[in-house]
């Protein structure tokens, strides 16, 4: 076990490190409750749980806690937002949030946060960073869970899952470090996301086991692959951003999107990402927050002789504005185009139409669109409606977040009502 991280003491023990170590070599074999997955939303539930008074076991593959909190954010974890509602999130039930969201909001881990004393700033679109970095919410996390007398086993493989309805400790796991048992039982294991830090199915396993529905899972608030003609439409472009208006079915953003040598990406392409579908097509606009055959009309009469790649590039870049200009004509003095040519020209800016080749995977998704069905969970408890005592939390479950700090959210939110029951 390991553990290289440093916090305020907090006795009996030092250090984070010495804490996970005591745990882990003194522990007991029969508990309350247990936890498997110690990200964002175990932590936040094992917290809980344990400040009941129960008695919690928290274990985790990972020879740390709270990986995907240290590195998320570019290492200032954008932990929640000053807006959150249930539109934010997407699900095949979009009711099943509302509960947690109520019971638990962004002002209610925003007065954690302050609680202890951590500074944080305010981004766009109400995002809220660390100032110092995500390890502060980490040991915010660990503190909540040491008044909780959390037990902690990190590098902890779980081989196998058993239960007896019929017996108190109704759950046996067996894992590398022993065996042991339980009351309760909450799955808290992520999705198949950044499997470099941990990512894996089983949680899907575990529902799988005890005969849950899985909506079908699929990476998330990732970046978008193109096919070999739509990448020739962009080579020369990569590394070029641009603000504008992504849409999919229905469902539109407005944020700035980057051009890369597979594809594209930025925050519009990730945000729209979780609501594509392989087949979907996606629509791309430019130029936003003008009418460019408008536009154009009136620099005929203003701006005459300057060229529309030198108009069009005041309001895009100029690599930019001349790649999407040759795609549908000729870059020539303003006053030089017919109508017709003007709106080939407006709707090559407003209306790129296509259909993407895929995404760049589960490796560089942020999060895993899909997980155990919601209709098989409680929205009050997060309890199993067929196995008593079994939980699921956070990203496993079917609900999936805009970018912007709401998966943070969901996890404090669904973890901190778990917590409340398990």
């Amino acid at each position: 076990m390991t553990a290289n991280f440093k916090t305020k003491a907090c006795p009996p023990f030092k250090n984070e490190a010495l804490y996970l170590y005591f745990t882990t070599m003194l522990g007991k074999k029969q508990f309350d409750t247990v936890i498997i997955g110690a990200g964002a939303a175990g932590l936040m539930c094992a917290a809980g749980v344990g400040q009941r008074g129960r008695r919690v076991l928290l274990l985790d593959h990972a020879p740390g806690p709270g990986k995907k909190i240290l590195i998320s954010g570019g290492g200032h974890c954008n932990f929640t937002n000053r807006s959150v509602a249930p539109t934010h999130f997407i699900s095949q039930n979009p009711h099943f949030c509302k509960s947690a969201l109520s019971r638990f909001g962004s002002a209610d881990f925003i007065k954690l946060v302050e609680k202890y004393n951590i500074p944080y700033q305010e981004k766009k679109h109400g995002q809220l960073f660390c100032k110092r970095s995500a390890r502060d919410i980490l040991h915010l996390l660990l503190e909540e869970c040491r008044k909780g007398d959390v037990e902690v086993k990190n590098t902890c493989a779980v081989d196998e899952i058993s239960h007896d309805e019929k017996r108190e400790m109704s759950f046996t796991l067996k894992t590398n470090l022993g065996v042991f048992k339980s009351k309760s039982l909450v799955i808290a294991t992520g999705g198949l996301s950044f499997p470099k830090i941990g990512g894996t199915d089983f949680g899907y396993r575990v529902a799988k086991q005890f005969g849950l529905n899985i909506q079908p899972t699929q990476p998330a608030l990732v970046a978008l692959a193109l096919d070999a003609r739509n990448l020739q439409m962009i080579k020369g472009l990569s590394g070029i951003s641009a603000n504008v208006s992504v849409s999919c079915k229905g469902t539109h953003f407005l944020e700035s999107m980057l051009f890369t040598h597979k594809g594209l990406s930025g925050p519009a392409i990730l945000q729209i990402s979780n609501y594509w579908h392989p087949g979907d097509e996606i629509t791309i606009n430019f130029l936003p927050d003008i009418h460019l055959s408008g536009l154009i009309v009136k620099w005929q009469k203003t701006r005459p002789k300057t060229t529309l790649k030198n108009l069009i590039a005041e309001r895009l870049t100029k690599r930019l504005a001349e790649k999407w200009l040759a795609l549908s004509a000729e870059n020539k003095a303003v006053n030089q185009y017919s109508q017709k040519e003007i709106e080939a020209i407006s709707d090559r800016f407003h209306l790129w139409q296509f259909i993407p080749s895929g995404t760049s995977g589960y490796r560089l998704a942020e999060v895993t669109l899909g997980g155990v069905d919601t209709n098989e969970l409680s929205s009050k408890t997060f309890e199993t409606k067929r196995v008593p005592g079994l939980y699921f939390i956070g990203e496993v479950v079917d609900v999936t977040g805009w970018l912007g700090g709401y998966n943070f959210q969901w996890a404090w939110s669904s973890g901190y009502c778990a917590g409340l029951y398990a």
